[in-house]
């Protein structure tokens, strides 16, 4: 996906709006209805100078009492016209307002489901703040068009064709001096038009780059405010904030010039005509009530075009606005389930065999850095692995592909004897349980936020693991106890009390193939030992991965593999690779020395 510095001009304009059309056609009846109603108010519009001229031509050039007989049977009919017209128009606005908040939802609903199926490299090179903007601004930019401004676009052509055939039935001469003069009108029209097209597709851009500034600043405001950095972020904003003003000016200012330069020549084309007819009355070749009829349906032509100049303009807008979310919905993940996918064999009594063979991955943001180069190593059901290694050396990397978040180079990945790029990917992340080092905690309570590793569970199954990863007591200590809110991110918990909380996550899920991201780094000593506790009940009757500097935890594994830039340098218990004299015994020596 392109950046917002990067992003391709497209030159589709309007045509980008039938990218819509899928989300439109469920409600095809809707649509017609829509429509019927709309060609019943634009007819009885064009009816009504016609019931104007006889009004005029025939009720009050009769005399005596037929002449109020006349009068009265017109203001009837005419008055009629105008509850047909109420009717259809509301009609119309329920329709077509109905069908712009339901659009407007479904496309907001596709969007974000759209993107939680992204791969993270995706993530790497797309603000969050962008893809929000694009979620609530552009799709609100649809909702006036899908709302408003195709059913105004559509009535207003009706408006403008009916309005024009019957200005030529009522003064063929008169009706072909004013089309010459509206066609030099629309070419300006069109000209501008583009301009605002093009103004509007950067305003929206502009309004994306300042969200994605605000998004990560906000996620960061711990460290913002620790730094004292709030001034210098506040102009950052300020800044782009500003060059959304001015980028928003600028296509105001277009669009503003385009409707006087509509509003000028389409109105002076109509007197000019207009001054012709009058003339026409008195020389007799024209009846009163002709011209005002031609004068009706001239306004009637005029409001026409000068609400599709309006209307264009908020197309113009939506169009760049749909093509943004359209480029989103296209985005296709590299990371997929296959279209046959292997079922998983039965879950075995002692956890998942994994088999890794010859592994190479360079992150798509990083091309040019071997993240893990031939990386091998066989873990048998039920062992408990140490994976350590310096900063970078593709600890958290080999979790990433292990959850499938991306897929090698070369090289497989196999759980119980098949291939991971052969299951579903739901099936395979439902045998992983993963505690990140970088711990998430919802805005929800604490019970939620436990259940969220099996959304399924009952409560006492939640709480049975919040006891398993002495989580129980401080969140029973909470004013609601589990029902308590845990604040966004978790800000009302210690560091130690999330990590707990998303080990509970974890041991809820009851996962044959366990991951440990550094799990007890952010807990106290006496939690830390609780919480190991918890684990090592935990990692019976399951196979687990653990990155971990602490020596409690790498002494407690089955074996320990040491990696160094992307490859495994060593492999034994503790005590083997200590007496190896090699990398691990000098990580040994200065991460362990204090224990």
């Amino acid at each position: 996906m392109n950046t917002p510095t990067d992003r391709p001009k497209s030159s589709k304009g309007l045509r980008t709006l039938a990218g819509l059309m899928p989300f439109l056609m469920p409600y095809r009846t809707r649509i017609i209805l829509a429509i019927v109603a709309l060609i019943v108010a634009a007819s009885t519009t064009l009816t009504l100078p016609y019931g104007f001229r006889n009004l005029i031509d025939l009720g009050f050039t009769t005399a005596g009492s037929a002449q109020a007989e006349n009068v009265n049977i017109y203001f009837i009919a005419l008055f009629l016209l105008a509850c047909l017209l109420a009717l259809a128009t509301a009609a119309r606005f329920y329709m077509v307002s109905w069908l712009g908040e339901r659009v407007t939802s479904d496309i907001r609903a596709a969007v974000y489901a759209h993107v939680l199926r992204q791969s993270p490299a995706f993530f790497e090179i797309t603000q969050t703040g962008e893809v929000l903007s694009r979620l609530t601004t552009d799709t609100t930019l649809i909702q006036t068009v899908v709302g408003t401004s195709i059913s105004m676009a559509l009535r207003n052509i009706l408006l403008l064709m009916g309005g024009v055939l019957m200005m030529f039935i009522t003064s063929p001469k008169l009706s072909a001096i004013i089309i010459v003069m509206l066609v030099l009108v629309i070419l300006p029209v069109m000209v501008f038009g583009r301009r605002v097209r093009k103004l509007s597709r950067a305003s929206q851009d502009r309004i994306a780059d300042a969200s994605g500034i605000a998004g990560e600043m906000l996620n960061a405001i711990g460290v913002v405010q620790a730094y004292a950095q709030e001034t210098r972020e506040a102009r950052r904003f300020g800044s782009a904030v500003e060059t959304a003003f001015r980028t928003a000016i600028a296509r105001i200012r277009a669009r503003s010039l385009l409707t006087a330069i509509a509003i000028l020549l389409i109105f002076g084309a109509i007197v000019f005509v207009l001054w012709l007819g009058a003339h026409a009355v008195i020389e007799g070749s024209m009846s009163a009530g002709e011209l005002g009829q031609f004068i009706l349906y001239a306004v009637i032509v005029a409001g026409a075009i000068a609400a599709l100049s309006e209307v264009i303009g908020d197309a113009q807008r939506a169009a760049g606005a749909s093509e943004r979310l359209l480029e989103l919905l296209a985005e296709q993940s590299p990371i997929r389930s296959p279209e046959h996918p292997t079922a998983m064999p039965p879950r075995a009594a002692n956890g998942a065999e994994l088999s890794i063979d010859n592994l190479s991955f360079r992150y798509p943001s990083r091309p040019d850095t071997l993240a893990l180069s031939d990386l091998s190593m066989a873990v048998n059901a039920g062992d408990t692995i140490a994976v350590v290694g310096p900063s970078g050396a593709g600890k958290t990397t080999l979790f990433q592909l292990l959850l499938r978040f991306y897929d090698p180079e070369r090289g497989s990945i196999r759980l119980d004897g098949v291939d991971i790029r052969e299951l579903r990917l739901q099936d395979l992340r439902n045998m992983i349980g993963i505690v990140p080092q970088d711990t998430v905690v919802f805005s929800a309570n604490a019970m939620e936020n436990i259940r969220y590793g099996r959304p399924e569970a009952s409560d006492d199954e939640v709480i049975a693991a919040a006891k398993l990863a002495a989580a129980h007591e401080f969140i029973e200590r909470l004013p609601e106890g589990y029902q308590s809110f845990l604040g966004e991110r978790g800000v009302r918990l210690s560091g130690g009390q999330r990590q707990r909380i998303a080990i509970a996550r974890a041991l809820l899920k009851n996962p044959p193939l366990l991951l440990l991201d550094e799990a007890t780094s952010a807990l106290d000593a006496e939690s830390e030992r609780l919480v190991q506790h918890a684990l090592d009940a935990a990692m019976q009757g399951r196979t687990t991965l653990v990155i971990a500097h602490r020596l409690a935890t790498v002494q407690r594994a089955t074996r320990i593999i040491v990696l160094e830039q992307g490859r495994v340098v060593e492999t034994g218990t503790h005590a083997e690779l200590v007496d190896a004299g090699g990398l691990y015994a000098s990580l040994a020596a200065l991460q362990f020395a204090s224990e």
